[in-house]
C-alpha cells in the first residue's frame, strides 16, 4: 500500500517531513522519497527501500535539502514523489491507492497523443498518470477533483506547489488523510502516529473526496466531503499502527475490543493467551483481559534486522523472514495448551510453520483465534500486496477444494455459522494442523471498530463494497 506526510511551515520543515514520512515505514516496502520546496524550486530524493529502511536510505540526503514546504511518501508500488512541469506550474505529487482502470486511462491518453516518461516494472507509473489527469484541469483544485472522479479504485493525494500543499482524500475515503497543526506549521498525514512526537495536534480528519489547501497560516476547504464513506476495516485489524486513529477511533483500542469479543464467544480450556507478534498482540491482550487468563510471549520477534514478513515481494523471501524473525521460548511452550490470537490468516503458509514449531517445542494443544472473518475475496480497492490474489487466499483455496475451481456461489461461505462457513473453517484448521480454529464474526468486528457497517469497506470478507 503506502503512506505519506507533508507540511508547510514558517521555518525549515525538512526534519518534520523526513521523520513524519518515516512513521509510515510499516505500510510500504519498495520506494521511499521526499520532495522539498524553497524559493529556488523543488528538490527530490527517491530511494529503493526493498533491502533497507527509509530512514537509513534517506538520512544522508537531508543535509542537501532545505525548504519551508515538503511532502514524503513510502510506496509499495511506484517511485515517488514525482516533480511535474505543467501549465499549472511545477508541482510535486505523492499518491496512495490503487488505480483499477490504469490501462484504460493510459490508452485514452495515448489516443490524445500524451506520453509518459516514468515507467514501472511492467506498466506506466500510476502517480504520473494521476499527474496527467490533474494537469488537465484549469486549476490544481479542478484537476485533483477530475482525477478523483476519473480513477476507479482509490487515490489519496498530496500535491506540493510554490504556495502550499493540496491534500485530498480518495472519493470513498478508503484511506485516511488527517490534518495536524503546531505553532507556525500545518501538516497532512496518513498515520496520525506521525504527529505526536513531532509536536502536532490533530486538527481535522478529511472526509471522503474532500480537498483542502494548506499553508503555514492554516487550511482552506476547497471541496466538501461526500456522503458515502467506505474506509478500509483492515486498517484497524492489521495495517494501521497501534498509536494511530482513523475517524477518531484508535487502532489499539479496536484490537482490544476485537480480542474481548473473541473471548466472550469462547469456552475453550487453555493455559495462556499469546499474540503472533506484532499485530496479534493487541487482540491477544483484549482476549486475556476478558478471560482473566495469563498473557505470555512464547514467541519473541528479532527486530534489529528483520522487517515485517508481508513486506518482501517474493514469497520465498517472505517465508524466510517469517521463519527467522520469530524466536520460540521452549520453557513457556512445553506441556501447555496455547491460545494464539492473530490479526488474520491470509495465505496460512507462515502460520502453519509457526504452529509446527509450537508442537516441536512441546505444546500439547494449539488454538487459534483470528480477529477478523476468513479472507475469501481479494482486495479490489487498495494495493495491500500482490499476495492477496484469489489463488493465494487460504479461504478461497479450501472452498475450491470442497466445491471445485468452477464454483461461483462463494457468498454462502462468507456467512458466519453457516454450514458452508463451518466446513471451510474446519478445512483450514486441518491444513494448519491446529487443535481448534474459530474466526471473529463480522458483526463483532464492526462493533469493535465502532462505525456503522455501511461506512466501512468489508469487501475482503463478504464481497460487498462500492466500485
Amino acid at each position: 500500500m503506502g503512506g505519506f506526510f507533508g507540511c508547510v511551515s514558517k521555518q525549515d520543515c525538512v526534519q518534520d517531513v523526513f521523520y513524519g514520512t518515516d512513521y509510515h515505514s510499516h505500510l510500504g516496502t519498495k520506494r521511499g522519497g521526499l520532495a522539498i520546496s524553497n524559493k529556488d524550486g523543488i528538490k527530490k530524493s527517491i530511494k529503493n527501500i526493498e533491502n533497507n529502511y527509509f530512514r537509513s536510505k534517506l538520512e544522508s540526503d537531508l543535509s542537501m535539502m532545505n525548504g519551508d514546504k515538503g511532502i514524503g511518501v513510502i510506496s509499495d508500488t511506484d517511485s515517488q514523489p514525482l516533480i511535474i512541469g505543467s501549465h499549472l506550474g511545477t508541482f510535486g505529487l505523492a499518491t496512495v491507492g490503487k488505480i483499477n482502470n490504469l490501462i484504460e486511462i493510459t490508452q485514452k491518453a495515448f489516443r490524445q497523443k500524451f506520453h509518459f516518461s516514468e515507467s514501472g516494472e511492467d506498466t506506466i507509473n500510476p502517480t504520473e498518470v494521476v499527474a496527467m489527469l490533474i494537469a488537465q484541469g484549469n486549476t490544481f483544485e479542478e484537476g485533483i477533483a477530475y482525477a478523483q472522479e476519473t480513477i476507479k479504485g482509490s487515490c489519496s493525494i498530496l500535491l506540493l506547489c510554490d504556495k502550499g500543499i493540496y491534500a485530498a482524500r480518495d472519493k470513498l475515503g478508503r484511506t485516511p488523510v488527517v490534518i495536524g497543526k503546531k505553532e507556525g506549521t500545518f501538516a497532512a498525514t496518513f498515520e496520525t502516529c506521525a504527529f505526536f512526537n513531532l509536536g502536532y495536534c490533530i486538527e481535522k480528519y478529511l472526509g471522503p473526496g474532500e480537498i483542502v489547501f494548506l499553508t503555514a497560516e492554516g487550511h482552506e476547504q476547497l471541496k466538501k466531503p461526500g456522503e458515502r464513506l467506505q474506509i478500509c476495516s483492515f486498517l484497524w485489524v492489521y495495517y494501521g499502527y497501534p498509536a494511530s486513529g482513523y475517524e477518531g477511533i484508535n487502532v489499539e483500542s479496536v484490537r482490544y475490543r476485537c480480542g474481548q469479543a473473541l473471548a466472550k464467544n469462547d469456552d475453550i480450556e487453555i493455559d495462556f493467551v499469546a499474540g503472533i507478534p506484532d499485530s496479534g498482540i493487541g487482540h491477544a491482550i483484549g482476549y486475556a483481559n476478558e478471560k482473566q487468563i495469563p498473557y505470555i510471549r512464547p514467541f519473541v520477534k528479532y527486530t534489529p534486522t528483520w522487517p515485517r514478513s508481508f513486506m518482501p515481494q517474493d514469497q520465498s523471501t517472505r517465508d524466510l523472514v517469517a521463519r527467522m524473525k520469530l524466536i520460540p521460548i521452549q520453557t513457556l511452550i512445553n506441556g501447555k495448551r496455547a491460545m494464539f490470537c492473530e490479526d488474520s490468516i491470509v495465505r496460512g503458509t507462515q502460520l502453519k510453520d509457526n504452529v509446527q514449531i509450537l508442537y516441536d517445542f512441546g505444546a500439547n494443544e494449539v488454538h487459534m483465534r483470528p480477529a477478523c472473518p476468513a479472507l475469501i475475496y481479494p482486495c479490489e480497492f487498495l494495493n495491500f500486496s500482490t499476495s492477496r490474489s484469489t489463488l493465494d487466499l487460504i479461504g478461497r483455496k479450501v472452498i475450491y477444494e470442497i466445491e471445485g475451481p468452477d464454483f461461483d456461489a462463494i457468498e454462502k461461505y462468507a456467512v458466519s455459522g453457516s454450514h458452508e462457513n463451518s466446513a471451510m473453517v474446519e478445512k483450514i484448521r486441518e491444513h494448519l494442523k491446529m487443535t481448534s480454529l474459530k474466526y471473529q464474526n463480522l458483526e463483532d468486528l464492526v462493533t469493535a471498530i465502532g462505525l456503522p457497517q455501511e461506512r466501512l469497506c468489508t469487501h475482503c470478507w463478504d464481497g460487498t463494497g462500492y466500485f
